[in-house]
């Protein structure tokens, strides 16, 4: 070797695992970030996540997670490098090489790393994606609408954040270079970064804090907008659980260097232990990530079975097999074309109920926004037409249901789900009826609700009252409930089908309109805006996809159509078609999170074994017995896994059961029957996650060689 370069060539060789370690961890951050952000900004993800949704918004959450859990992971890795490297560096110095000449060597080292993990994670990153996506459609759901596509500009995302991993990788191998002492260089690899005396209190403090970050950050958007009448700017109530995270910092510090066992087991595995402590504020970052990815990873997981169990049973409660309604100026199969499409598949329909419904204007508050440079505030104004609502005489209800209702005049009842929720879209309040083309207006008296899930948010009045109310009333404010069983209805999907098709083959362009589509929020709207977001031409400004007859199978025509029918064993079957996009999307989340976990937890463990090497040598030489020193590392490794595991799952589960309960504040049926279906789910994935800890374990043993 003749040339400094010919030599620093030579230690790059020889320290090649190091060089290795680092990119891995560079190329893996950089390959989950691209996948995620280009699943998140797909045009097929985004056509059926509503702008401003909630959907959307958990998706951009757990994605803000992964960033910070990627960044940290990241640093944590590049800071590990720089201290092994230390030593080569300092003795280059103290031999007479300059910093000048270092840093030239390490720049291009870096420049080789960030650039090629850098480069090759954003590439690979796209067909990761769709790879993954192609799976999930070849094993459990394939429609027209899964056809994925990528927004170019979702690269953005992963070039800023090759940007950062780049930029950091520069700045702290900079740093390294400009140490002035060079003995300080040199023992740079074996400093260790032990946490400070925590004192006991940290544990119960720590869990305080974070119950009560959980629960503020919580309810932090319902005591801006209900209480202050505020909408703050994006992102201030996150400010809210920065006291969990405190929390779940101090609980994992007090873990780390105190332990849970008290003073009975202060002298246990007190070399493992003082292990994790002397390099402590290293392995509490790493389980602070740990466990924040681990909650993202199990909320977007528990999406599916939250939603499918709750959905499930509400199907298998409704009283009536098949249910639809129509306007009465459409040409909708009427009951004798039906009876006859049954007898061409073979179905025998058992019973049939039809009644008149007709939409009329409720009085009620609507909010006026006013823009302000804090944010949005609002204010409630009464309307006398508010809104419109669909209204029922007595006797078209009774018919329907089978009920004996007996409403006097003046009285109105408001129908509400089974469970006698209004799910935030229904209060079953009005105290004024007009019809909007005539002008009459009928003061109404509310009595107790009724429940009856298919005809939900709408409201029944005295037969009387009914007939004053809707005279010269036009076809199109007026419309059709159609209720009817058949035999053997499992058995009735493909009739259940065509009835579906033919219903909307035969419906017009004019109903072709989003659920919540009101013409009396419409006039208000034009005559304030000019314009109504929920107009077929003007909807798609405001991030909602039109809804297209040819588009009749997808989940935005399904899940939004006005006049979307309601057949038992349609909706079953077809329930994982209608929200595949949902499932798979929080799926894909659930595996990038989990994933990132894993390898986190993998290197963290493998750099503790690097680091003790010398520990289990010496204690090898004292005549420390295999079982000994197996313990040790089984400890060890078992804190790294074990601790975030724990932490994460108990308290996204905490967290999940609160925002189920908090909603209408109780448990129903389906959410209890969902939140065990999630205990399964967490049972299996801790199953894949010890079986993670196994291999793990095995190769620190293997490095420390007491495999």
């Amino acid at each position: 070797m003749k040339t400094f370069t010919q030599v620093y060539a030579a230690l790059r060789r020889k320290n090649k695992g190091q060089y290795a370690l680092l990119t891995g961890c560079c190329f893996f951050s950089v390959l989950l970030i691209t996948a995620y952000v280009c699943m998140m900004r797909s045009p097929t993800i985004l056509s059926v996540l509503p702008e401003g949704g909630d959907s959307r918004k958990q998706v951009m959450m757990i994605f803000v997670l992964a960033v910070i859990g990627c960044a940290v992971f990241t640093t944590y890795a590049a800071g590990l490098f720089f201290r092994q490297k230390s030593r080569e560096t300092g003795v280059f110095l103290a031999l007479g090489a300059s910093r000048k000449q270092l840093k030239r060597e390490l720049r291009r080292d870096l420049a080789i790393i960030s650039l090629g993990a850098c480069a090759a994670g954003a590439i690979l990153g796209g067909p990761l994606a769709w790879g993954l996506w192609q799976v999930f459609r070849a094993l459990v759901v394939d429609t027209e609408e899964m056809s994925l596509t990528f927004d170019p500009a979702a690269y953005t995302y992963a070039l800023a954040f090759s940007a950062y991993v780049t930029a950091m990788l520069f700045f702290l191998g900079g740093r390294s270079i400009r140490k002035t002492n060079i003995m300080d260089v040199v023992q740079e690899s074996h400093k260790s970064e032990p946490i400070r005396e925590v004192k006991h209190w940290y544990g119960w403090v720590g869990m305080i804090l974070l119950a009560v970050g959980g629960f503020c950050g919580y309810i932090a958007p319902a005591v801006f907008v209900r209480g202050l009448h505020w909408y703050p700017p994006e992102g201030l109530t996150a400010v809210f659980y920065l006291p969990a995270l405190v929390g779940l910092y101090m609980i994992l510090l007090h873990t780390v260097a105190n332990g849970w066992g008290g003073k009975r087991r202060k002298y246990q595995d007190m070399i493992s232990v003082s292990q994790m402590r002397f390099q402590g504020r290293q392995t509490v970052r790493n389980m602070l990530v740990m466990t924040v990815l681990i909650a993202g990873a199990y909320f977007a997981a528990f999406y599916a079975p939250m939603l499918g169990t709750g959905t499930m049973m509400g199907y298998d409660a409704r009283p009536v097999d098949y249910a639809y309604h129509f306007r009465a100026d459409q040409d909708i199969p009427q009951e004798g074309e039906v009876r006859a499409l049954a007898e061409e598949y073979n179905v025998s329909i058992t019973s049939w109920a039809q009644a008149p419904m007709a939409r009329l204007a409720v009085d009620g508050t609507r909010q006026v926004e006013t823009e302000e440079s804090l944010g949005t505030t609002w204010e409630s104004v009464y309307y006398e037409q508010a809104k419109s609502d669909l209204f029922l005489s007595e006797s078209a209800y009774n018919a329907l249901t089978g009920e004996d209702l007996n409403l006097q005049p003046g009285e109105i009842a408001g129908i509400m789900d089974a469970t006698g929720d209004g799910q935030g879209v229904f209060g079953g309040e009005v105290s004024l009826v007009t019809n909007p083309f005539t002008g009459e207006r009928w003061p109404v008296t509310m009595v107790e609700d009724l429940r009856n899930d298919l005809l939900f948010g709408r409201y029944v009045v005295d037969d009387a009252d009914y007939k004053e109310m809707t005279a010269s009333l036009p076809d199109d404010w007026r419309e059709e409930m159609v209720f009817f069983n058949v035999e053997n209805d499992q058995e009735t999907y493909d009739f259940a089908k065509a009835l579906f098709y033919e219903i909307v083959d035969r419906s017009g362009p004019e109903v072709a309109l989003y659920d919540s589509f009101d013409p009396i929020a419409r006039e208000i709207e034009l005559a304030e805006t000019g314009e109504y977001f929920l107009d077929p031409e003007t909807c798609e400004k405001y991030g909602f996809p039109s809804i297209d007859y040819g588009q009749r199978d997808s989940s935005n025509f399904r899940l939004y159509w006005q006049y979307m029918p309601q057949f038992r064993v349609l909706d079953k079957a077809d329930f994982v078609k209608t929200t595949a996009v949902f499932l798979m999307l929080f799926l894909f989340i659930a595996i990038v999170c989990f994933s990132a976990v894993i390898v986190i937890a993998f290197t963290r463990c493998l750099t503790i074994a690097i680091t003790n090497r010398r520990v289990y040598d010496d204690l090898r030489r004292l005549g420390s017995p295999r079982e000994y020193l197996f313990h040790s590392a089984r400890s060890q490794v078992r804190r790294v896994f074990l601790v975030p595991m724990v932490t994460g799952t108990a308290l996204i589960y905490a967290f999940y059961t609160m925002i189920m309960y908090f909603n209408d504040n109780r448990l129903t049926t389906g959410e209890v029957a969902g939140l065990g279906i999630c205990l399964l789910l967490i049972a299996a994935v801790s199953a894949v996650l010890y079986g993670v800890y196994r291999l793990t374990r095995r190769s620190v043993c293997r490095k420390l060689g007491i495999g």
